[in-house]
């Protein structure tokens, strides 16, 4: 039987233990992850992995994680998808944007980013600053297209707005 590739999102509040309990739960029926992504935003924790499974059923790798994610108070979702580890684009540009904090700054970046041809892979922010005088910190990764220049362009106007953006290619070497 072909072991099928699933999503498991589990959210919920911050606490020590989860990432040892889930992933113990999860090696303990014999699954195997692929790809994770893992982070506390706020006071809350969020993980996403790919994990791949004898069980054609997202219900049956469900079962094996409700156990876990009931006794930390978790909120999960199983998607069945394509795993295809090895066949994606490896980054070729680096952005960080620091601006004051204001609403639609991440539709904004990512809408002119988007129309300059970036393909976004990863993107991280955080609020710094005090209450007062919050900063917003963009971090993003991807691959552009058209090349940083383009990007740099197309950032022209998000940076008219008081903010700072910074552009760096990335040479990946894989072999």
């Amino acid at each position: 039987m072909q072991q099928q590739w699933y999503m498991l999102t589990v959210v919920g509040k911050d606490k020590p233990g989860i990432v040892a309990k889930v992933t113990a739960a999860l090696f303990d029926t014999g699954c195997n992850l692929g790809e994770t992504s893992m982070i506390r935003l706020g006071g809350n924790f969020t993980m996403m992995l790919m994990v791949q499974y004898d069980e054609n059923d997202a219900a049956a790798l469900e079962n094996i994680i409700t156990p876990v994610v009931n006794e930390l108070l978790l909120h999960c979702h199983v998607d069945a998808i394509d795993g295809r580890l090895h066949e994606h684009r490896e980054s070729n540009v680096r952005i960080s944007v620091y601006g004051a904090d204001r609403t639609g700054i991440v539709s904004q970046v990512t809408n002119a980013l988007a129309q300059a041809g970036l393909n976004i892979f990863d993107l991280t922010s955080d609020v710094a600053g005090t209450v007062d005088n919050p900063v917003y910190v963009m971090q993003i990764e991807g691959y552009a297209s058209q090349g940083a220049d383009a990007l740099r362009c197309a950032l022209d106007n998000v940076t008219e707005q008081d903010a700072e953006v910074h552009i760096e290619s990335i040479d990946t070497l894989i072999g």
